[in-house]
């Protein structure tokens, strides 16, 4: 490779793991407002696979996927302020059509990255960009979770919800979670104050009278979950397609229902570095892969029995 290339994960086509193929390809360069981050490392989410599959598509291939990086600034664009070479950072790349983290290198809007906490590695910090901003803008922004206030996190151990759960107790609210039994010591540990084995009880027996309702869920499940709110509860749900009967099932249940796709934000990444730094959030990493072998992640990613976040090593 020259010093006008790089490595990356591209695919020619839409299908399963195997279409993953590491490939050189030119280097982007930082237009006005933009930095080129060297990626140290990159973190997986449940969209990168469904991209990948054609589940959900921002365009035809080939692409390079991927939007969580952590690295250093190599260079940047005119009229950038907030960042200069040799910075250490971490961000979410702009969502959808901004994916390319898969990479050496990975070019994007200055404001979508910030300082990276000096306690976290690039490892544990690209596991947070993508799936924290979920978070942050489905409980500060949207819901804005005060203290005393009853949050029922769904998935409370995958990748958004491990995160939501942290968010949550950092606003003062008092957490329940759902999870495999498994994975109860987890959600525990990241300051749950209960936990519901969703295979062996009814969650909407179990949590009842809730301000808040994250849910990842399409179908059956999130019709569900809006009879745990209380009268004027809000259910957010991250996955923003197929909503009309859920708005109108919030109606005639005099609850709440809103729907969000998550997007890079200077501020919103700010306040997740300020909460780890806090001490407040830590992303859980389930395993590494390096970058040749990031269709080995997939696969284990789509087992779905993956707890935290997968992430991709990209340098040493």
């Amino acid at each position: 490779m020259s010093e006008q290339t790089m490595r990356a994960v591209s695919q020619n086509t839409f299908g399963g793991p195997e279409v993953l193929e590491t490939v050189e390809t030119a280097r982007p360069e930082p237009i006005g407002n933009e930095i080129v981050v060297a990626v140290h490392a990159a973190g997986l989410n449940p969209t990168d696979w469904k991209h990948r599959a054609g589940q959900m598509r921002f365009g035809e291939p080939p692409f390079t996927l991927g939007w969580d990086v952590s690295g250093v600034v190599e260079a940047v664009g005119a009229g950038v302020t907030v960042h200069r070479v040799g910075d250490e950072v971490f961000g979410m790349l702009p969502y959808p059509n901004g994916h390319g983290a898969h990479a050496e290198y990975a070019a994007a809007p200055a404001r979508a990255f910030v300082p990276k906490p000096a306690a976290l590695s690039h490892v544990e910090a690209a596991a947070l960009p993508l799936a924290s901003m979920t978070a942050w803008q489905a409980l500060v922004d949207t819901a804005d979770v005060r203290p005393g206030q009853r949050v029922l996190v769904h998935a409370a151990a995958g990748g958004v919800g491990h995160l939501a759960v942290q968010v949550a107790k950092a606003r003062g609210a008092y957490v329940i979670g759902t999870a495999s039994a498994a994975k109860h010591d987890l959600v525990r540990g990241l300051g749950a104050d209960e936990v519901i084995d969703y295979r062996a009880k009814d969650f909407t027996e179990e949590a009842r009278g809730m301000d808040v309702v994250l849910d990842p869920f399409l179908g059956e499940d999130r019709l569900r979950s809006l009879q745990t709110l209380r009268p004027g509860g809000l259910l957010v749900s991250i996955l923003p397609v197929g909503f009309d009967e859920v708005r109108a099932r919030a109606t005639e249940l005099g609850v709440r229902a809103a729907a969000m796709q998550v997007e890079y934000d200077h501020a919103g990444m700010a306040g997740v570095a300020a909460l780890v730094e806090a001490g407040q959030l830590r992303p859980h990493v389930a395993g590494t892969y390096p970058l040749a072998d990031a269709a080995l992640a997939h696969a284990e990613g789509e087992t779905g029995r993956v707890a935290g976040k997968l992430v991709l090593t990209v340098r040493p």
